[in-house]
């Protein structure tokens, strides 16, 4: 997630020198005080955080029930059969269907999904509790283009979305109805909502920042739509020209619109783990934002680490206050890549019960208030990821990486997706 409005700028921000950066960002500097936790209680039992934001632990206090990769120790016998099968792997031409039946294929690709029993125990272990299906909603052609400093053609735009929604994306975030003062690149929605509104078997939202992007929204054909408020008081000025308070009392009025009309409202909440003039984010902040886009209708409550500061650390508390007041089952989560950290954190999101993740095809995006933001994390990573889990998304790969390529080519860059680059028939084989 990023500008609504007019792009701040790194060279606007209070200068900071890379030590302070780390002391603000920090895992411990985003865990909840003492008078954060009344939204809910830590989720590692056992931790006592202090005033000052760090956290006395000893090691043998992960023992909580949501930690369970401190609790359990593979099984001596277990482990000794594990290593020798891995052994093997060294030996010249052996196979990887040895350890995983990760199917060696006629084109050298592999599947990520073991099929080993000894091996499948041992890992139900660790990630017991994930979802079976996770839905994916693929913010590409909004949130991925919108920053772009070349105006990316109505008809490409166009494509872009219905390849994406034909690799069996269920939602697919279409365009912005904001002022095109601000973001030119998106100046295009209603042409570009009017040729794909028609589409079937995904879901198309749009952006609405006010009542009159979303009467415009409407009007070209929009079926679904979005507001977006931040946990930062500095950001929210800064990124939509007004406070907290006032960008919730605009949101209502969007929201009661849109009952009216049956039309769904998705709400995003920005800089949940950090700020970049702000430092970190109290878990409580981010709280009470989700609580009151919920209360007001909003259907689902993505929260966003705007300048992909968040590691499991911060995120764990983040989201433990947040669902607190709001169901887990009606919360997304949507990452930066700026520090590598998307999907570990989307993994830990995962285990803690939420099961819908924003991305964005090829990785595109970023956000212009974080110097060397990599963009957002890469769809075609998370699909791989999942897989591998054994959890269902309903995405065909190949089809993903197609899209990828497609705006890639367009955009005369390579792909900010792993996934993508490692697959891609140039790269080396294995």
């Amino acid at each position: 997630m990023s500008s609504l409005e007019e792009p701040l700028g790194f060279d606007k921000l209070p200068s900071m020198s890379t030590i302070d950066r780390i002391q603000r960002f920090s895992a411990g500097a985003c865990r909840p005080r003492g008078d954060d936790r009344g939204m809910g209680n830590c989720w590692i039992e056992g931790r006592s955080c202090s005033t000052s934001n760090s956290c006395n632990e000893d090691y043998e206090e992960y023992t909580g029930e949501a930690f369970p990769w401190r609790r359990h120790v593979r099984d001596v016998s277990e482990g000794e059969a594990f290593n020798r099968r891995a052994s093997s792997l060294s030996k010249n031409r052996m196979k990887f269907g040895q350890v995983c039946d990760s199917r060696y294929l006629p084109d050298h690709q592999y599947s990520s999904k073991c099929n080993d029993r000894g091996i499948r125990g041992i890992t139900n272990k660790f990630l017991k509790g994930l979802p079976k299906f996770v839905k994916i909603v693929e913010v590409g052609p909004r949130d991925g283009l919108q920053n772009e400093k070349n105006i990316v053609p109505t008809s490409v735009k166009i494509e872009l979305i219905r390849r994406l929604v034909s690799s069996g994306l269920p939602v697919v975030e279409a365009t912005s109805f904001v002022s095109p003062k601000w973001v030119p690149q998106l100046a295009d929605a209603r042409d570009v909502m009017k040729a794909v509104c028609d589409v079937e078997d995904a879901r198309l939202p749009v952006l609405t920042p006010n009542l009159k992007g979303f009467e415009a929204a409407v009007a070209a054909g929009a079926k679904d739509v979005a507001v977006f408020a931040s946990a930062s008081e500095s950001f929210s000025k800064s990124n939509i020209n007004c406070s907290i308070e006032e960008s919730l009392v605009r949101y209502r009025a969007v929201c009661h619109a849109a009952k009216e009309l049956s039309v769904p409202v998705r709400g995003y909440v920005s800089c949940v783990v950090g700020c970049p003039v702000e430092g970190a984010i109290p878990p409580s902040k981010v709280a009470y934002v989700a609580k009151e886009l919920y209360n007001m209708g909003c259907f689902e409550i993505s929260l966003g680490d705007t300048i992909g500061v968040g590691t499991p650390g911060t995120v764990v508390p983040m989201l433990e206050a947040v669902m607190a007041v709001v169901p887990a089952e009606k919360l997304a989560v949507h990452f930066h890549d700026t520090y590598g950290q998307s999907l570990p954190n989307i993994l830990v999101s995962l285990q803690m019960g939420v099961s819908a993740v924003d991305s964005s095809v090829a990785g595109l995006g970023g956000c212009p208030y974080a110097k060397g933001a990599s963009g957002n994390v890469a769809t075609e990573d998370v699909v791989y990821m999942l897989s591998g889990l054994g959890v269902k998304t309903n995405v065909d790969l190949a089809k993903l990486m197609l899209a990828g390529d497609f705006i890639n080519n367009h955009l005369g860059r390579q792909s900010g997706s792993k996934t993508a680059i490692a697959l891609s028939p140039d790269a080396s084989k294995i």
